[in-house]
């Protein structure tokens, strides 16, 4: 009961860093690119990765963690996968509407749980996928407003929407698998993904914005938020791994959009983002579906604690009986042997 304990009060802590993180970047991201103008996003993501990186090596050589070694193969794919993702998730922003881009992260979590459902064989209850339905129609009303589609930027949706999903779905894999924390994987992996979006990124960049990132005049404010976000991204990248490994990709994917309410709500108070009824009905209702995703998901995991419990104590029960067995019938044995004796000696 004590590990059970200590597993729930790991989980509360990291999603509570994954909401608090991402939140922050957010906002300082925000006003790095739309105060600042600082349109520089994949390249942007690539530094995140390096001081990554380079901060879990410090703490590795501090003896913070243990490194653990993984198929290298496995990892590099691992890593060059989400890196591609990335790149497709800033893609199909660059293509899309705000409101189609919004829709192709909502199409994230229903392709999730039709992937695991197909290749993981793992089961959704019906309250489940409600509760997800519910959460997907408040932040639509809550963040989609406009939907132009176009072909180039639909193929680059669906390309974001599948490596995204198998990239989260083989985090919370290899971590099980190979039975490492979200930090071996992290720093083992972020090299790679940081590798892709360091070359990949300033084309990207300048294809998407017309704009060089090299030539772009680093004053001594907008130097001071790249390194702040980059700060905060090591926790965000750390909380990322660690939600998925404690939880499960559809929960992660839930999370965020609480973020996406929460950044919502700071927008309007912090920024004074312009607010409607509509962003206040979608928030609300959002809020219904993560508190009945976040009840029933509790009321399955106690129900399946107590199935284990009792098939532990089912398993204990049988491994003891035949001692038991073996003792009461050694006991009947010796008093048999002396019943006998007793016979034999009235006899005599």
């Amino acid at each position: 009961m004590g590990e059970i304990s200590s597993f729930q009060l790991g989980v509360i802590g990291a999603l509570f860093l994954s909401v608090a993180s991402s939140v922050s970047i957010v906002i300082c991201n925000k006003a790095l690119m739309s105060n600042m103008g600082f349109p520089f996003a994949t390249t942007l993501t690539s530094w995140h990765l390096m001081v990554t990186f380079c901060t879990l090596h410090v703490a590795q050589r501090l003896n913070l963690f243990e490194s653990k070694s993984i198929d290298m193969k496995t990892v590099m794919l691992f890593g060059i996968l989400n890196g591609i993702s990335i790149g497709f998730l800033n893609l199909s922003l660059g293509f899309n509407s705000i409101g189609f881009y919004q829709m192709t992260k909502l199409a994230i979590i229903p392709f999730t749980v039709l992937l695991e459902t197909i290749f993981l064989q793992k089961q959704f209850s019906q309250k489940i996928k409600l509760s997800l339905f519910l959460l997907l129609v408040g932040v639509g009303i809550a963040s989609v407003t406009d939907l132009q589609l176009n072909f180039v930027g639909t193929i680059l949706s669906l390309l974001a929407i599948a490596t995204t999903c198998v990239g989260q779905i083989l985090t919370n894999t290899i971590q099980k698998g190979h039975n490492v924390s979200s930090t071996q994987l992290l720093y083992q992996s972020a090299p790679f993904q940081a590798a892709i979006l360091v070359v990949s990124g300033p084309l990207m960049d300048q294809f998407l914005t017309k704009q060089n990132v090299f030539a772009f005049k680093y004053s001594p404010i907008v130097l001071a938020f790249i390194l702040m976000s980059c700060l905060i991204a090591v926790s965000v990248n750390f909380s990322t791994f660690l939600v998925i490994g404690k939880t499960s990709p559809v929960t992660y994917q839930v999370l965020g959009h609480l973020k996406t309410c929460l950044v919502l709500a700071f927008g309007y108070t912090l920024l004074h983002d312009p607010f409607t009824e509509r962003n206040i009905l979608g928030i609300l209702i959002a809020i219904c579906g993560m508190g009945l995703y976040s009840y029933f998901c509790t009321q399955e995991n106690k129900k399946k604690q107590s199935e284990d419990l009792s098939l532990v104590s089912q398993a204990e029960d049988k491994d003891s009986s035949p001692l038991l067995a073996g003792k009461n019938t050694g006991h009947q044995d010796k008093e048999n042997h002396e019943a006998n004796k007793s016979n034999k000696d009235s006899l005599v």
